[in-house]
C-alpha cells in the first residue's frame, strides 16, 4: 500500500499523480433551488398572460387603468343651460360721446354702430364729469337692467369697455369714447361675439 492512499480504501485506489478523487456533497439542494425558481418564472408569466387576456376581452388598451378612464369624462348636467335674452341692436339706442382731444370720434363711431344695426340718439362731446377722464377704450352708461340686456350686446362691438349704471330712468345707453380708444372691433368679429352671446350652453358629455 503507498503511503499516498487514503486510509480505509484497502488499497483498492492508488493514486499514481495528481489526480485523485474529490468527495463531492449532493445535488439535491442545487435542484430544489432551481425547480423553486423556474416555479416562479412560470407562475408569473401565466399571470401576465392572463391580465392581457382580460383586458383584451374587456375593449382596453393595456395602457389606461379603470381610474384613468374615469377622469376623461365629466357628470352630465341636469339641463343644457337656455341663453339670456339679449335685445337685439335694433332694440338699442346709443348715445355717443367724445371724451377724447381727438375731434370726429363721436360721429365716425356713431355711424359705424348705425351699419351694424344700433339705433343712433345724441352724439357729441363727453360731459365735463367724463371728459378727457376715460383711460380706457370707453365707458358704458345706463340703468342698472341695462347690465343683463344692452351692456353685453353693446360690448361685442367695442372689446375692452367697461360698465357702470347710473340713475336714469330711461332704456338708452351712452358710450363714452376713452383716451385708449383706436376702432370699434371688425364686423366679422362683433358678429361672432353676437352669436357666442345668445348660443346655448352645449351639453356635457357624460361618463358611462
Amino acid at each position: 500500500m503507498s503511503m499516498l492512499t487514503p486510509p480505509g480504501m484497502g488499497g483498492k485506489y492508488r493514486i499514481t499523480g495528481d489526480v485523485y478523487p474529490r468527495m463531492r456533497r449532493p445535488h439535491r439542494r442545487r435542484r430544489i433551488v432551481l425547480a423553486s425558481a423556474a416555479a416562479v418564472v412560470v407562475l408569473g408569466a401565466a399571470g401576465w398572460g392572463t391580465l392581457q387576456l382580460v383586458d383584451v376581452f374587456s375593449g382596453g388598451d393595456g395602457s389606461k387603468t379603470t381610474a384613468g378612464k374615469q377622469t376623461d369624462c365629466k357628470p352630465a348636467p341636469k339641463a343644457t343651460t337656455a341663453p339670456a335674452a339679449f335685445p337685439k341692436p335694433a332694440q338699442i339706442t346709443v348715445n355717443v360721446y367724445n371724451a377724447t382731444p381727438r375731434s370726429g370720434l363721436a360721429k365716425t363711431t356713431a355711424d359705424e354702430l348705425k351699419k351694424r344695426g344700433f339705433k343712433i340718439g345724441k352724439v357729441g362731446n363727453a360731459p365735463t364729469a367724463y371728459d378727457k377722464k376715460v383711460p380706457g377704450a370707453g365707458l358704458l352708461l345706463g340703468a342698472p337692467t341695462a347690465t343683463k340686456g344692452a351692456f353685453p350686446v353693446l360690448r361685442t362691438q367695442l372689446a375692452g369697455a367697461t360698465a357702470k349704471t347710473d340713475t336714469r330712468g330711461t332704456a338708452d345707453v351712452d358710450l363714452i369714447i376713452g383716451t385708449a380708444f383706436k376702432t370699434l372691433s371688425p364686423k366679422a368679429t362683433a358678429d361672432a361675439a353676437l352669436v357666442a352671446l345668445t348660443k346655448p350652453a352645449p351639453a356635457v358629455k357624460p361618463c358611462r
